[in-house]
């Protein structure tokens, strides 16, 4: 299947799952080769990938010193691809996965770029990251981190990378309980359903069965008046991407994760709301609108 992760890729999971066990299995994510390390001075830390330096990672405060009071999360599902994308302003739109497509012709410069799930990276590293314009802000999960490395060595060496840890299994640090991440500070958790909302994503952020759900925390971060959804259709995932050709349609397990997805974007809506922030749903499709997130055709290109 092409969501599949490579061979190799598959016996080092196993490898670490056997030989960590469930508290440590998520070292998958960096081994063999990658390692994060506290930079000599200030915020910032040093990647490195089979021993020699290939990057830096900026805190989190470099995505809101660019933002401003509107921010729309971008995602490619099929209401994008007749959205009215010009009426959204310069550096306000933070594009996940096969969204970046959308740069230049319809988002000339872009808030930020999320990726979170490896498999991205092999399916599409030469058709939508090779060439990234290295102006672009990344937010890049351990593995998507370690699996660019893995075609490009060199790839991240003078971009601007923040760091998507995952606070239930935090880069090198064992798996955490739920409830004890709720005691951390900046963390609000709803147990019933198991959601999070991160509003220190330096400590991590809850991962939730998107990528909009990590995107969605480091928004909130930037305490932005507006936050806005396009393409984070969720209910009909299984058509194919804005981007997709019918017969190029490859998996996503986003429909069935709908219920996941959306105890944490509907936990997030009540702590941003409670901070001053209005969210609208830019796609009459969305599932957001099962969450209260009501539509608005600010994006209908024929309104």
């Amino acid at each position: 299947m092409a969501s599949d992760r490579p061979l190799r890729r598959r016996i080092w999971k196993l490898a670490a799952t056997l030989a960590y066990g469930r508290r440590r299995a998520h070292a998958y994510d960096w081994a063999p080769s990658l390692r994060i390390e506290p930079a000599p001075y200030g915020p910032e830390r040093t990647i490195l990938f089979r021993d020699r330096p290939s990057g830096t990672l900026l805190p989190p405060s470099a995505l809101s010193d660019l933002a401003g009071s509107d921010i729309t999360i971008v995602g490619s599902g099929p209401s994008v691809r007749d959205a009215d994308l010009g009426a959204l302003a310069n550096c306000s739109t933070l594009l996940l996965n096969g969204a970046i497509a959308l740069v230049p012709e319809r988002v000339p410069r872009p808030l930020a770029f999320a990726v979170e799930d490896e498999r991205f990276v092999y399916r599409h590293f030469q058709t939508f990251i090779a060439g990234l314009d290295r102006s672009i802000l990344c937010l890049l999960s351990v593995a998507v981190i370690r699996a660019i490395l893995e075609h490009d060595p060199d790839w991240l060496l003078e971009r601007s990378v923040i760091l998507i840890d995952n606070l239930l299994k935090p880069y090198g640090e064992n798996r955490r309980d739920l409830s004890g991440v709720s005691r951390m500070p900046a963390m609000t958790v709803d147990m019933p359903s198991r959601s999070g909302v991160s509003l220190d994503p330096a400590l991590g952020v809850f991962q939730g069965g998107s990528v909009a759900v990590s995107a969605l925390q480091f928004t909130l971060f930037c305490r932005p008046r507006i936050v806005g959804f396009i393409g984070i259709d969720i209910a009909n995932a299984a058509q194919p991407r804005f981007y997709e050709a019918p017969g190029e349609r490859v998996f996503s397990g986003v429909s069935e994760a709908e219920g996941r997805i959306l105890a944490h974007i509907r936990l997030a809506k009540t702590v941003g709301e409670a901070r001053g922030s209005t969210f609208v749903n830019y796609a009459r499709t969305s599932a957001l609108q099962k969450i209260g997130i009501a539509f608005s055709d600010r994006l209908t290109a024929s309104r």
